[in-house]
């Protein structure tokens, strides 16, 4: 089960989160349709918070799949298996793979409550494993790591009642689905399995009725157009930044940044940039109260710096406008310049939201050698020990990312590292 982790992403797009996996042997991402309902371009985001494009290239809305073309995953290996001679059994060990709430990762656990359950006209997989907003469109998987179903929904008023779409439909819709990855937007008539890709009311092969919506795109909102005009001029694809209705998150650099809507009324833009050290605060606190970076504020938070922005809804509509999205733009390079002065002048620690990619770690390593007066240049055994330490540091963050350890224990781990050499 540890090796179908990799194999499974979180699927995002201005509506929401919903989750989505590989097969093995297939190129492309596999969710729910109603998670990718209104789009055509959406974001995929793995485990080590990379995300990439993803054309929507199948649509069934009577089974309630979508098929992703990812062009950076599509020679991705995944360990989760189709079985075609699977038989599903009532009380059989079942696991929901994905993303509730848009959360991190998880895997709930339960039984086959019954591998058909009739319900709107087809049979599903019914369990009684924790199903909730954000699994839907990941893979439940038996104990081999073999597809059983793909999480669809559950009864909002019940506690233990979620349910599947069977592998068997799964399998169908691979085995039917035969174009090139071309990213062309198809959609797939349930009646006679024919694909059209011209927008109609009535499929062009059997005469059956296709609902327009299915071609049609959610209009963005003014502030939406406002704010990714705003990441668009930084450089940014705002496709990939989307988290949700108004509300985006990327990094710029190594700082996180988020931009939303509060109380309906103001703009908000914030990223959280550093820990407060344990000691020696009081020069650190005296550069926070100095309003040395308006028009943003500093602030602190669970022990945590901050940098924010705010405005009127208002006044995107106003002659401020320009500068408003100015602003924006700066609050992100703004981020990303400070969370390294925190740390290198005041000894504060990245907060868990920055980015630090394997380039910071052997930074880390080379910086850790450097104030130990080990050259790692032309001493043997300063090769010996940065060697070592990348080896353990790349270790670590497979440990992390199979769940086996948790954030402060590999961040205790890593510095423990750090601290041999």
């Amino acid at each position: 089960m540890e090796n179908t982790k990799n194999s499974i992403y979180k699927i995002i797009t201005a509506g929401g989160t919903g989750t989505g996996f590989k097969v093995a042997n297939q190129k492309f991402v596999i969710t729910n349709y109603h998670v990718v309902k209104g789009y055509k371009t959406v974001a995929v985001e793995d485990h080590d918070k990379n995300r990439f494009l993803a054309n929507v290239i199948m649509v069934n809305t009577d089974v309630d799949l979508a098929f992703l073309q990812v062009t950076e995953l599509e020679n991705a290996e995944s360990n989760i298996a189709i079985n075609e001679n699977l038989e599903v059994q009532n009380r059989q060990k079942i696991f929901i793979n994905g993303f509730p709430f848009g959360m991190p990762f998880t895997v709930t656990e339960g039984i086959v409550s019954s591998p058909n359950q009739p319900m709107h006209g087809r049979n599903y997989v019914q369990t009684d494993a924790a199903v909730n907003p954000g699994n839907s469109g990941g893979p439940m998987l038996n104990e081999k790591g073999e597809l059983v179903g793909v999480t669809t929904s559950k009864f909002t008023e019940a506690d233990n009642v979620g349910f599947g779409i069977q592998h068997t439909d799964i399998i169908k819709q691979i085995t039917d689905f035969t174009f090139e990855n071309d990213g062309k937007y198809r959609v797939k008539c349930n009646s006679c399995d024919h694909f059209t890709e011209e927008e109609t009311e009535f499929c062009n092969h059997c005469g059956n009725t296709i609902d327009k919506s299915v071609f049609e795109e959610f209009e963005k909102s003014h502030f939406a157009n406002f704010t990714e005009g705003a990441l668009e001029e930084l450089g940014i694809n705002p496709i990939l930044c989307r988290a949700g209705r108004d509300y985006w998150e990327f990094h710029q650099g190594s700082a996180l940044v988020r931009i939303f809507i509060v109380n309906n009324n103001y703009l908000y833009a914030t990223s959280p940039l550093n820990k407060l050290p344990k000691q020696n605060l009081d020069e650190l606190l005296t550069y926070l109260t100095s309003n040395k970076v308006a028009p943003y504020k500093l602030g602190i938070y669970e022990n945590k710096i901050f940098i924010s922005y705010r405005t009127h809804l208002s006044d995107i509509y106003s002659d401020q406008k320009d500068k408003i999205k100015e602003n924006i733009k700066n609050l992100a390079l703004k981020a990303d310049e400070l969370d390294d002065v925190f740390k290198n002048t005041y000894g504060c620690e990245m907060s868990m939201e920055s980015k630090v990619d394997a380039d910071n770690l052997i930074e880390a390593v080379q910086n850790k050698a450097q104030e130990t007066e080990i050259n790692i240049d032309n001493d043997s055994q300063g090769h010996q020990d940065n060697g070592n330490a990348m080896s353990k540091l790349k270790k670590l963050k497979n440990l992390l990312s199979m769940d086996l350890i948790s954030e402060a224990d590999y961040n205790k781990k890593k510095e423990e590292i750090l601290s041999e050499i």
